[in-house]
């Protein structure tokens, strides 16, 4: 059939499209787009919290890798003088670390800080013993360094039961040069093994972990340097945290002792310095702090039902999807956040949706059976639902060590960008304390195409800009490519899955021949035997990836 539409209408019509998405480059983002993509107060879910919706006016660049970030965190703390603050909450920490190319260790920086006069506060969960492999004795360690140093920091066990302060974040405030206020945010903590670099050989201070990984397991994560108003709503859920109870623990003999051995008490200390306000605008980026507190029978003020903001801003962007959600998560092994990928690949033909994870879990033995059902499960899941439009990769470096993803990070039609403390699970998105902020540029990207998802939102150049990055890593790309065949979401779909296709092949055939360009290869979830999934099933969905809601939640099924 012939079309009636004359080839010069044709023409006039593809010119005029184009001069609308020039028009829309050169137009700052309409309050529209904001709140198609942010979460409102209400929508967050929890009214007791003073956080506000969003801020805009702020500067964000993304630190991609531990040494990267650590580079930067050690000169914004040489930077710092008598009278600044620090706050900081973390996961782990090891007072030994090397900060980056500095000769400094994390410990030896922030004592540096107090003794010069920085006021220094911090919250780090006071974690399980080391025999339970957890990180109580390393974490104590560093809070008494820095407290005998003459800063304030606290263990922090005021989770639900099973569950962990999973926030890592360092803000830097100067009371009279609030144009140098910095804060990071992300997946990064202050602790062993984050230390390493895009050629991914490293840290040469090793934490321990599984043997798949070598001596020195390579590590990849993500962390956000952030300035301008932002910065007041990540002090703000510091605040929270500290001023929310007297009682950080409940006392029992063992952890007295403990309390003594590393100069911990069970109650909070000080009070903090008066807010200061808002530092001024830095950028043309609108950012949403998000987080995730669990419903608790000690109640946090700031959260009496908990929070889950961060799971109600990616229920919100999946539906809102249509060309591609490209994921890096250390646990994408949740069916219920399957099923939101798969709604989206069935209800979008164009969407494409790539995940980058680990190729073994982070434990050995008996215990990396449960971590691996989720993920087996959520695989079948999407590539039922997306078939040759869902891909899911892991990676290695250039000497075929499998590269551990620590990353938490979400990228959306190169328009909305979400980087955090999270996991892309049930214990992420309702149980342990977590932190994310998602991005959108008040302006759009000039690079074609303009409007990748057709939705006239544009590209934008943070989102744009951090998948870019991500890929040329995981491609072996120059930093100096510009990678136009990536800027299109379909063809950049193709070329990830070809690469990591020729690099199987290449391993499958023997290793014949130069090994090809890249580092992905489709990642293949160990089989598990029933009689395995079966025992381990009941671990995975109670102490793995346990529920945190409110039981009047769960019962009226409210996400």
């Amino acid at each position: 059939m012939r079309s009636n539409t004359r080839p010069s209408a044709v023409v006039h019509n593809r010119v005029t499209h184009h001069t609308q998405l020039v028009r829309m480059h050169n137009e700052p983002a309409s309050e529209a787009a904001t709140e198609r993509w942010f979460l409102s107060a209400r929508q967050r879910g929890n009214p007791a919290t003073a956080i506000r919706p969003w801020t805009t006016g702020n500067r964000v660049e993304a630190l991609v890798d531990g040494a990267t970030y650590f580079d930067q965190l050690a000169r914004a703390l040489a930077g710092t003088r008598r009278g600044d603050i620090i706050y900081f909450a973390d996961f782990r920490g090891d007072t030994e670390e090397s900060l980056g190319s500095s000769s400094s260790s994390i410990g030896e920086a922030l004592q540096r800080c107090a003794i010069a006069g920085v006021q220094i506060f911090g919250l780090i969960w006071r974690s399980q013993p080391k025999w339970l492999e957890g990180s109580e004795g390393k974490n104590a360690e560093l809070a008494r360094d820095i407290n005998d140093a003459g800063g304030e920091v606290l263990l922090d066990a005021r989770t639900r039961r099973a569950g962990s302060h999973h926030q890592k974040f360092v803000i830097i405030r100067h009371p009279d040069r609030a144009e140098e206020d910095i804060a990071f945010i992300g997946g990064i903590d202050l602790g062993l093994s984050r230390n390493d670099d895009k050629r991914h050989l490293g840290d040469p201070q090793a934490m321990a972990f599984p043997s798949a990984y070598g001596q020195r397991p390579p590590w990849h994560d993500i962390q956000l340097a952030v300035q301008g108003p932002v910065i007041g709503d990540l002090e703000t859920t510091f605040r929270e945290r500290w001023e929310a109870s007297h009682i950080l623990d409940l006392p029992s003999p063992i952890r007295m002792i403990a309390d003594r051995t590393f100069h911990a008490g069970v109650v909070t200390g000080n009070p903090l310095p008066d807010p200061l306000p808002d530092p001024p605008a830095a950028g043309e980026v609108a950012i949403q702090v998000l987080r995730t507190y669990p419903a608790r029978f000690r109640r946090y003020p700031f959260a009496p039902l908990g929070e889950r903001s961060i799971a109600h801003a990616y229920r919100r962007v999946f539906a809102q999807a249509r060309r591609l959600i490209y994921i890096e998560d250390q646990y994408l092994w949740a069916p219920f956040v399957a099923d939101l990928l798969a709604q989206a690949l069935r209800n979008n033909p164009d969407l494409h949706v790539i995940a980058v994870v680990p190729r073994f879990p982070d434990k050995e033995g008996l215990a990396r059976w449960p971590s691996l059902i989720g993920r087996e499960q959520a695989i079948k899941v999407c590539r039922a639902a997306g078939r040759e439009r869902f891909g899911i990769y892991d990676v290695e470096n250039a000497e075929d060590t499998p590269i551990y993803v620590h990353a938490k990070a979400v990228v959306i039609d190169d328009v909305w960008a979400m980087v955090g403390s999270d996991n892309l699970n049930r214990r992420s998105w309702t149980h342990d304390s977590e932190l994310s902020c998602s991005l959108l540029d008040e302006r759009r990207d000039g690079r074609e195409p303009l409007d990748p998802a057709g939705t006239s939102d544009g590209a934008r150049s943070v989102a744009r800009n951090l998948r870019l990055e991500l890929w040329r890593e995981h491609l072996d790309l120059e930093p100096s490519d510009p990678g136009d065949e990536l800027l299109d979401l379909a063809k950049g779909f193709r070329v990830m899955q070809e690469r990591a296709e020729a690099l199987q092949a290449w391993y499958d055939g023997g290793r014949v021949g130069p090994k090809p360009p890249g580092r992905l290869r489709p990642h293949v979830p160990e089989r598990m035997s029933t009689l395995r999934r079966t025992a381990a099933l009941p671990f995975y969905r109670f102490l793995y990836d346990p529920d945190g809601r409110a039981l009047r939640d769960r019962l009226r099924h409210r996400p």
